[in-house]
């Protein structure tokens, strides 16, 4: 049994019990990520029983053989893709990922995830939908876009030095 499979085991009772999600665990370069999420966010505190209870757990069945890094977060605004269930959680994201070969001359890519089913996920790239096969790629991620919309009582000016059209460009006579 792979050593990320039985973590999964060992700490998707304890992440249950806190009453949030297991969105995903990996291992690389000694570093064991618990990742956990709920609706709305997850908070401090579930973070820190988590990654308590989870420690101990992990001391006494000791499935990791050596040192290793525990870190217990959640996965971000930008949140990795990995698996199925994580394309299909992100419908309507947009994405950026990579791919192990080129496809029509490039590996990045950057779109709106539309869909994914077990087969693969699509992707419209500018106004184009494209259709990728999970194993095709090797690293994807939400991308987080800051909404442009202008904080109260700054300048009504566009980042392009427009002006906004609910507001006059005319001086009074």
């Amino acid at each position: 049994m792979a050593v990320v499979d039985r973590v999964h085991e060992l700490v998707a009772p304890i992440v249950a019990d806190a009453g949030v999600d297991l969105y995903d665990i990996e291992f690389s370069g000694g570093i064991l990520r618990i990742l956990v999420d709920v609706e709305g966010g997850i908070d401090i505190d579930a973070i820190k029983s988590i990654s308590r209870r989870s420690s101990r757990i992990l001391d006494e069945v000791d499935p990791i053989p050596g040192r290793y890094t525990l870190e217990v977060s959640s996965p971000g605004l930008e949140r990795p893709l990995r698996t199925r269930q994580h394309f299909e959680g992100a419908i309507g994201a947009v994405v950026k990922f990579k791919t192990h070969i080129e496809v029509e001359g490039r590996r990045r890519f950057h779109g709106t995830l539309v869909g994914a089913d077990p087969d693969g996920f699509r992707i419209d790239l500018d106004g184009i939908e494209q259709v990728f096969s999970y194993d095709d790629v090797t690293k994807a991620k939400t991308v987080f876009e800051w909404n442009s919309t202008p904080k109260p009582g700054s300048s009504s000016k566009s980042v392009g030095g427009g002006v906004n059209p609910d507001h006059s460009n005319q001086e009074a006579n």
